[in-house]
């Protein structure tokens, strides 16, 4: 049985002389089935820092019949992609829950050059800056494999090959760009997503240390 590592704590990974004690704040990105909602919440419970999926942004919304939430279910009950101003003002709104302050690590935001900007823009106006972005990486082929074999475990006949193959396309199209550039800011590090859990989250807080000092 894995355990969650301890390795570094968050005061470790880091610390600024201008800040009343440490805080983390990180994106967490990668392609399906890399495990990036498995090492979102290790690295969470690592740092001391709050996990925050868009999923869970939008569900919560949902069940909770906010405005937001409501316009969010409109454009999902047609079938339609939630636009990103819904989807930014519910991360914005989310940002400046109490329980964040100490820190976050995002998982499925930003997703396109323009949330990266908003993103930019939501945290300036806290105050704050992000520390890091993890992007998992993974073989194309050993992806796929793992796809599927979850997709029959569960039952789901909407993952075929043909469907998974082209939504690691539209990753790989939608991703560039945004790793290249938080790459150019220093704030990139990948690390490769297969392999045992413990393993690979250890070699994110590695990564991570070594990135940011």
């Amino acid at each position: 049985m894995s355990q969650t590592p301890t390795t570094t704590s968050r005061r470790e990974l880091h610390a600024r002389p201008d800040q009343e004690g440490q805080v983390t704040r990180l994106v967490i990105m990668g392609p399906q089935g890399a495990g990036k909602g498995t090492q979102a919440a290790r690295l969470a419970e690592v740092f001391g820092i709050v996990p925050i999926s868009t999923g869970d942004i939008f569900r919560a919304n949902i069940a909770g019949e906010t405005e937001l939430g409501r316009l969010a279910q409109e454009y999902t009950n047609k079938g339609d992609l939630v636009p990103d101003e819904v989807t930014n003002a519910m991360v914005r709104d989310r940002l400046a829950e109490p329980d964040v302050k100490e820190g976050f690590i995002l998982d499925g935001y930003p997703r396109n050059a323009a949330q990266v900007t908003e993103l930019d823009q939501i945290l300036a106006d806290l105050g704050w800056e992000l520390d890091g972005v993890i992007e998992l990486t993974a073989d194309r082929a050993e992806l796929l494999t793992r796809i599927a074999r979850r997709a029959q475990d569960e039952g789901r006949d909407d993952d075929t090959k043909d469907a998974i193959t082209r939504r690691l396309d539209i990753y790989a199209e939608q991703t560039a760009p945004l790793t290249a550039a938080y790459g150019e800011r220093n704030l990139l590090v990948q690390v490769d997503g297969l392999g045992e859990i413990a393993d690979v989250t250890d070699r994110i807080v590695a990564a991570l240390a070594a990135q940011l000092g």
